[in-house]
């Protein structure tokens, strides 16, 4: 059986040297492929790098997160489009979109944050079209702003995902509607999550996928620690019970939904 974490963040593990054991753990929990998601300029070469040396198991994406947008976005985003010409070069981009959660307390500098978070979500926007590749989108308290700048942009909707989706049935048609899709964290797995459960059926298994967003929201039972790749099967057994699927038909399809999502073969 092989698991395909599609969205983890390595860095705070390559920071503390740590990454080696954790991909250890990873591989023996049958999680045979991972990508490790760019949220500013401080990630994106280290996972490059990463790439390089765990070619095939290790993908990696670029994109500012918008919890790292300020003033100086343009600057920050400046390097991003040369990764794509780039022998290892990025499996999508992301993850982008907008963050209304913890925006300044001033009314006035609250406005200022979504104006800049929209700016660079256009520009990365118009960037994703312009290369025709996937795109993660990061959507907190911000799910209508988000659909409505992604249409705008013209990006093709087949190629969208909203990762780590916690919203509700009326939220997953619509984006079933427009082609896109959404996966799912840890957060499954947590008890009394009715609306998260009906969305994930709703959307069935047709274009599914699952991510732990390690080193965040680990699942049950390991609520409260440091999340890691290796409990992706976790999230999958749970998500299997579900959808009433039989485990191994189950990681299958999730293997080809997340290859195909990010233009790879099988290569595992």
């Amino acid at each position: 059986m092989s698991w395909f974490d599609s969205h983890c963040h390595l860095h705070s593990f390559l920071r503390k040297g740590e990454e080696k054991e954790v991909l250890m753990r990873a591989y023996a929990a049958e999680v045979t492929q991972m990508v490790t998601v760019g949220t500013s300029p401080l990630d994106w070469s280290d996972y490059r790098e990463l790439s390089k040396v765990h070619a095939r198991k290790i993908h990696y994406t670029v994109g500012l997160h918008p919890g790292y947008v300020a003033g100086d976005w343009k600057e920050q985003t400046s390097t991003i489009r040369s990764f794509f010409e780039q022998e290892f070069s990025p499996v999508a981009f992301g993850e982008i979109g907008l963050d209304y959660f913890r925006l300044p307390k001033d009314d006035e500098m609250a406005e200022q944050v979504i104006s800049w978070q929209k700016e660079a979500f256009r520009r990365q926007l118009a960037w994703v079209g312009k290369l025709g590749c996937p795109v993660i989108i990061h959507s907190r308290c911000a799910f209508k702003d988000c659909v409505e700048e992604i249409d705008e942009s013209g990006v093709d909707w087949e190629k969208v995902v909203f990762h780590c989706f916690t919203e509700g049935v009326d939220e997953i048609r619509q984006l079933m509607e427009r082609g896109g899709r959404a996966s799912f964290t840890g957060i499954l797995t947590f008890a009394k999550n009715e609306k998260l459960w009906e969305a994930a059926k709703l959307q069935g298994v047709d274009k599914l996928m699952l991510e732990t967003d390690s080193p965040y929201l680990s699942p049950v039972p390991y609520r409260g620690k440091r999340n890691e790749p290796c409990y992706l099967p976790e999230i999958g057994k749970f998500a299997s019970r579900l959808l009433g699927m039989p485990i191994q038909r189950f990681a299958e399809i999730l293997l080809e939904n997340t290859s195909h999502f990010y233009g790879l073969g099988k290569t595992i």
